[in-house]
C-alpha cells in the first residue's frame, strides 16, 4: 500500500516538474538592447515584451478596441501586397502575411496585442506588437516556429517601406472609421426612438418655454421631433466629417520624404488600402505635410464633440421636463429604472439622462485633450498621436455603449402626463400672445396683467369675462391651429 502510494506522489512530482517546465519554456529574441528571453508560446517578439515592462501604465491595451487591432492587419495588408506588387516581397511571403492579416481582421490572435494604449515613442510599440504578431502568425501558418525570422522578419518583411510615423496614424484612422459606422447607426436608431415619441405625442398642447420662462404653447410632438431633428444633424456632420480621416500617409515613412519605400509603393499601398477598408482612402498630396499636421484628427474629435454637446442639452431637458413629481415641471416620465436614494423613501431619478451627461461630459475633455495634443508636436513629427488616439476611441467606445442604453432604457419609455401640460396651458400667461388677433394688443396686455396679480389662469379670466364661446376657446386651443401645424 505504501509503495503504491509512493508511485502515485512521485508521478503527480513528475508531472507538476513538467508542466513547469512546459510553463518555463521561452524563445531567445535580440534587439539593440540585447538578447531577451520570449514566452516561447507568445506570438509577440522582443520589442512588444520591453514595452510591456515600460509602459504598465493604463491597463486598457490595443486590444480593448478590436477595430483597432483589425485596423493594424488591414495597413500590414494594404502595405504588404504594394510590395510585392512592387518586387520587393516575395509571393510566397505575401502569401503567408495575407493569411495572418486575415486572421486578425476575422478577430482571432487579438490577445497578443497587448501595449498599453498609453505609450513613449511616438506608437513605435504599438507598431512593432503588430508586426511581431502577424509575423509569428504567418510563420505557424506556414509551417514554421515562432521566431523563424529568418523566414519572416517583423522589421524587413511586415514593416518594408514603412514607419512607425505613417502605419500608426493610417491604423488609428482606419480604426475611427471602422467604428463610426456603428456609432452613426446607433445614433440613428436613437434618432428614430425620438421621432416615434414625436408622433405619439403631436397631440398633445403644452407651453414652450424660453430662460425657463413660460413663452408660447407648442405640442409635446413638436419637442420630442425636434431632439431627433438635433441628432439628424450630428449624425449629417459625423458622415461629413470623417472625410478627414480619409487622407493617409502610408509611404511618407519617418518625416515624409517616402525613405526605404520603393517607387510606386505609396500608391499602390493607398490603392489597396481603400479596397481592403471598403472607404475612399487616399495618399495626401504633401507626405511630409500629413505626418505633421493632426488636421484629421482634430476635426473628427470635433464632430464628436458636436454629439456630445447636444446628446448633454438634450438629456439636461428631459431632466428638466421630469423633474418633480409634485414640486417640478413633470411633464413627462421617465422609466423608473432604480431606488433613487439611500435615505429618502420613493425617491427615483433620472438615471439614464444623468448617465448620458456624465458620458458626454468625458467626450467634451477628450476633445480638448485632443486639441493639446495636436498643437503639441514638433516639427516633422508628432510625439503624442498615442494620448489622440486614446482619446478618440474613448469618445467613440462611450457613446457607441452609452447609446442603446440610453435608447432602450429611457426615450423608448418615456410617457406623457397630459393632465399637467394641460393645467400649465389653461393657467399660463403665455396663452396671451395667441389672443393678439382675436383680442387685441391692449386687452390681452390686460388679460395678462390680472392674470399675475390674481393667480388666475389667462383661460379661466376668459370665461369669467365671456370674453369668448366655448366653441371659440376650443377652436383656439386647438393644438394643430396654435402650433402652426394646420394647413
Amino acid at each position: 500500500m505504501k509503495t503504491t502510494k509512493t508511485w502515485g506522489l512521485l508521478l503527480a512530482l513528475l508531472f507538476a516538474t513538467a508542466v513547469v517546465a512546459e510553463a518555463q519554456q521561452t524563445r531567445t529574441e535580440h534587439d539593440l538592447l540585447g538578447d531577451k528571453e520570449i514566452p516561447a508560446d507568445a506570438y509577440y517578439g522582443v520589442q512588444t515584451a520591453r514595452a510591456l515592462e515600460n509602459f504598465p501604465v493604463s491597463g486598457i491595451k490595443t486590444n480593448f478596441y478590436p477595430d483597432y487591432v483589425k485596423a493594424y492587419a488591414m495597413v500590414k495588408l494594404a502595405a504588404a501586397r504594394a510590395n510585392a506588387e512592387d518586387g520587393r516581397l516575395s509571393q510566397e511571403k505575401l502569401g503567408m502575411i495575407e493569411k495572418a492579416c486575415q486572421a486578425v481582421i476575422d478577430g482571432k490572435y487579438h490577445d497578443y496585442f497587448l501595449v498599453d494604449l498609453y505609450q513613449g515613442g511616438a506608437g513605435t510599440s504599438a507598431n512593432m506588437n503588430a508586426n511581431e504578431v502577424i509575423a509569428n502568425i504567418a510563420l505557424e501558418m506556414g509551417g514554421y516556429e515562432k521566431g523563424r525570422y529568418d523566414i519572416i522578419e517583423p522589421h524587413d518583411d511586415l514593416n518594408m517601406g514603412q514607419s512607425t510615423n505613417d502605419v500608426y496614424p493610417t491604423a488609428i484612422k482606419v480604426a475611427l472609421l471602422l467604428h463610426n459606422d456603428k456609432l452613426v447607426a446607433e445614433l440613428e436608431k436613437l434618432s428614430k426612438s425620438f421621432h416615434a415619441k414625436g408622433e405619439e405625442f403631436k397631440h398633445i398642447l403644452k407651453m414652450g418655454r424660453t430662460e425657463g420662462q413660460d413663452a408660447v404653447p407648442m405640442t409635446l410632438g413638436q419637442e420630442f421631433h425636434a431632439f431627433g431633428n438635433q441628432l439628424d444633424a450630428e449624425i449629417a456632420s459625423l458622415r461629413d466629417l470623417e472625410k478627414y480621416l480619409y487622407e493617409q500617409n502610408m509611404g511618407a515613412t519617418a518625416i515624409g520624404t517616402g525613405i526605404t519605400a520603393s517607387p510606386g509603393y505609396a500608391e499602390h499601398c493607398a490603392e489597396h488600402l481603400a479596397k481592403i477598408t471598403g472607404k475612399p482612402m487616399f495618399l495626401s498630396k504633401d507626405l511630409i505635410a500629413a505626418t505633421s499636421s493632426q488636421q484629421g484628427f482634430v476635426m473628427y474629435s470635433s464632430a464628436l464633440k458636436s454629439v456630445a454637446v447636444t446628446l448633454s442639452k438634450i438629456s439636461g431637458d428631459l431632466i428638466f421636463l421630469a423633474s418633480g413629481p409634485r414640486t417640478g415641471i413633470f411633464e413627462i416620465n421617465l422609466p423608473a429604472l432604480q431606488p433613487g436614494s439611500s435615505i429618502m423613501p420613493g425617491k427615483v431619478n433620472p438615471v439614464m439622462p444623468e448617465l448620458m451627461n456624465l458620458v458626454t461630459f468625458k467626450v467634451m475633455g477628450n476633445d480638448l485633450t485632443v486639441t493639446l495634443a495636436a498643437h503639441s508636436g514638433l516639427l516633422q513629427l508628432n510625439a503624442y498621436e498615442p494620448v489622440e488616439a486614446v482619446a478618440i476611441m474613448e469618445s467613440q467606445g462611450l457613446l457607441f455603449k452609452t447609446l442603446p442604453l440610453f435608447r432602450t432604457q429611457c426615450i423608448d419609455g418615456i410617457t406623457a402626463n397630459e393632465d399637467v401640460t394641460t393645467r400649465y396651458i389653461e393657467r399660463s400667461v403665455g396663452i396671451v400672445t395667441a389672443l393678439n388677433p382675436v383680442l387685441g394688443y391692449d386687452k390681452t396686455t390686460e388679460l395678462a396683467k390680472e392674470a399675475l396679480e390674481s393667480g388666475k389662469g389667462i383661460i379661466e379670466l376668459i370665461r369669467e369675462k365671456k370674453l369668448l364661446t366655448e366653441e371659440q376657446i376650443k377652436k383656439l386651443l386647438d393644438p394643430e391651429a396654435l402650433t402652426g401645424q394646420k394647413e
